[in-house]
This record gives C-alpha cells, sequence and structure tokens, in this order.
C-alpha cells in the first residue's frame, strides 16, 4: 500500500510539474503542430496553394475555367478539377507559390513529370534575391535517382508512384516565394500543393535551408564536402545521398565529419562510417550467409529507401538512396559549419581504399538570416544522372 501511495505522489508531482511548464510556455502560434500539442487550439490561419487555388486567398480555390483539366471537365464547368496541374515549358521558371507572412510553410507535396534531377527547386525568404534551398526535386525529397523508393519518415514521404512530400517546417516573417525551373529540353507536368499558416513567428526562429552539391569522380584521396561556407547561428537536421558506386566492393567504410565554429584539419563530431551515420551497420547486409543482400529500410529518421542492382544490361553498377535527419540530435552551432564525408572502400591486404565514387549529397538546416552564398548549381550535363 505504501509502494502505491509513493508512487501516486511522484506521479502527481510530475504532473503538476507538467502542467506549470505548460503554464509558463508563450501563447500557442500554430507552428510545429504534433501529436503532442495537436488539441489545442489556435489562431493561426490555414491556407493551401496549388493549381486551383494560386494565390493561396480564403474562398478562392476552384474557381479556374481553364487549364489541364478543362477538356476533361467540358461538361461540368466550374469548380470540377479545370485546373489540377501546370505545364513548364522547357528553360521556364515557373512560381509554385508567393506568400506575405509571417508564417510557415508545413507541407509540400508534388509529383512532377520528366527528369527529377533536371526540375529544380527553389526558396527564398523575405524577399531575398539569392535562394535558401536549390536543389533538384528528386534530391529534395530524397529521392534523387530518379526513381520510385518508398520512404516513411517524418521530414520527407515518397508515396507511389511519384508523391513527393516533404514536411519539414519553414517559417517566414515577412514573405516566401517557391519557383521550379524546368532545365530540361521537354516539357513537364506539375501537380502540387503548398501548405502553410499564417501565424507569428518566436524570435529564436531559424530559416530554413538545403543545399546540394555532386562530386563524380570523387577526386583520389580526397572528401566529398556536403556543405561547406555556412556561416550564422544555426542547426544542423539533415542529409540525403544519392551514392552511385563505381568499384565491385564495399563502399562505405568512409567517416562522416561535423567541423564546428572554427574546427580546422581535425572535426568535433567524427562519425566511424557511412552505413553507422545513417544508422545502419555491418553493410547493410541481412540474409543467409550464402545470400547475403542489401537491405532497403526506412524509418522516422534514417533509411537505405532504394537500392539499384545491376541487371545485366544497362543497370551496370549499384546505386544508393540514404537518408539521415537530425531531427532529435540537431548539430548547433553559432559561427560556421562544415560537412564532408569520406568515399572508402577494401584493398589486398586489409587495407582502406580511397574510391573515386558518384557522390550526389543535399544538406538541411536552419539559420539566422542573411546566409552565404552558394556554390554555383552545376549545370545540365553535370546534374545528369548515368
Amino acid at each position: 500500500m505504501k509502494k502505491i501511495l509513493w508512487s501516486l505522489s511522484i506521479l502527481l508531482l510530475l504532473g503538476s510539474s507538467v502542467v506549470k511548464a505548460q503554464e509558463s510556455q508563450p501563447a500557442f502560434d500554430g507552428l510545429g503542430v504534433g501529436m503532442g500539442n495537436l488539441f489545442r487550439l489556435s489562431h493561426a490561419k490555414t491556407r493551401s496553394i496549388s493549381a486551383e487555388n494560386t494565390t493561396g486567398e480564403k474562398g478562392k480555390g476552384g474557381m479556374a475555367t481553364e487549364g489541364t483539366g478543362a477538356k476533361a471537365a467540358r461538361e461540368l464547368g466550374q469548380t470540377w478539377k479545370v485546373s489540377p496541374s501546370v505545364q513548364i515549358a522547357s528553360r521556364q521558371v515557373y512560381t509554385i507559390a508567393e506568400i506575405q507572412g509571417p508564417g510557415a510553410i508545413q507541407h509540400i507535396w508534388m509529383t512532377p513529370t520528366g527528369n527529377w534531377r533536371f526540375s529544380i527547386l527553389r526558396i527564398y525568404w523575405d524577399g531575398e534575391r539569392e535562394p535558401s534551398v536549390e536543389v533538384p526535386a528528386g534530391d529534395f525529397f530524397a529521392a534523387g535517382w530518379g526513381r520510385y523508393g518508398q520512404i516513411s519518415s517524418l521530414a520527407v514521404c515518397v508515396n507511389p508512384n511519384s508523391g513527393l512530400n516533404s514536411y519539414w517546417q519553414m517559417p517566414f516573417r515577412k514573405s516566401a516565394r517557391i519557383t521550379m525551373e524546368n532545365i530540361d529540353t521537354e516539357p513537364m507536368t506539375l501537380y502540387y500543393q503548398v501548405d502553410y499558416t499564417l501565424t507569428d513567428v518566436p524570435k529564436d526562429t531559424g530559416y530554413f535551408h538545403a543545399q546540394f552539391r555532386r562530386s563524380n569522380p570523387l577526386p583520389y584521396k580526397t572528401d566529398h564536402v556536403i556543405l561547406d561556407g555556412v556561416k550564422g547561428w544555426g542547426q544542423y537536421v539533415g542529409t540525403y545521398i544519392a551514392y552511385g558506386t563505381h568499384s565491385t566492393g564495399w563502399w562505405g567504410e568512409g567517416e562522416v565529419k561535423f567541423f564546428i565554429d572554427g574546427d580546422s584539419k581535425f572535426p568535433t563530431i567524427c562519425g566511424t562510417g557511412t552505413e553507422d551515420y545513417f544508422c545502419g551497420s555491418y553493410d547493410f547486409e541481412s540474409g543467409p550467409d550464402k545470400a547475403r543482400h542489401y537491405t532497403e529500410f526506412t524509418t522516422p529518421y534514417t533509411g537505405l529507401s532504394l537500392v539499384i542492382r545491376p541487371d545485366g544490361l544497362y543497370d551496370s553498377q549499384q546505386r544508393f538512396s540514404l537518408y539521415r535527419w537530425h531531427i532529435v540530435d540537431p548539430v548547433r552551432f553559432e559561427q560556421n559549419l562544415k560537412v564532408t564525408i569520406q568515399s572508402l572502400g577494401w584493398r589486398s591486404g586489409g587495407r582502406y581504399l580511397p574510391l573515386q565514387d558518384d557522390i550526389s549529397s543535399t544538406a538541411f538546416w536552419y539559420q539566422t538570416e542573411p546566409h552565404a552564398p552558394f556554390p554555383p548549381l552545376p549545370d545540365k550535363d553535370v546534374l545528369e544522372l548515368k
């Protein structure tokens, strides 16, 4: 009986401390809604932009009389899926969303046709001239090989057969602009929806950033740079890599390193191997000894979502799609940050072999503005997958 009363008293104390902690928090503003606070009401305004409501204005959806669905809706007329998508001509930049804040983008869904490497997604905050996000669409949604690989994670979901979803919270204070550039020689069709909230943004809120880089081939005995040149206060929240191996052996002995706030030769964070950084182990292998194989997996924070295996014809090399979201363990910095990964395998005599593989990476982070200029995005020929 004493044990039961003691346990109840502990629970009551914990409960009262939780209530006091909640009472001490600022008023709920509608940002970052999760299962833990989904029941809490807010005066934030919910809005959504799509080809059926290109401005996101209240009561302005489904008004189109012309669009990609007009022919199918010719006997039904207005409000009947007249404009569900847009066509983006070759070399055209289409503005997906133009939003006046303050507020936050909470979800982006799209399904682009054509080559996802040739569809360049850019996002600009508060009227800036240079983008804070500049990434090929496939790589932004952790689908860098342009093929379907199912992902069930907190930040990104890839659903059949080309449903690309981002759940990264993207706050802004004055404005947000999202564009898609089609650098392909053929037109593309884009279905899209941007769900956002209009609400106050706390003073300590950082701006979302994402940057793409590619090394193909990686020069011998060098590290691939995932991110560099970042200046300011922020936190690193995710890595996506489309890894193409040029050899027949294991490729993932390389370490991921974080150089934080002035680190030079030696980083503050040094992992123990590529599959370790992506929270797997022993080459991502499973199965019986004589039939071991790479094993795809997808979890809330990490995944090996796609393995492209040689087919004996044109898929002659192995390709891998890996993501790692630092949602519960962001890498925080106050001045600057650099992130690298080694490409490392094995050679005879139990020695490491520096590899010259194809590494495409996308880094995700939050920071104060202004941000340092991004390196130029590779041109179409360098972006192309082969």
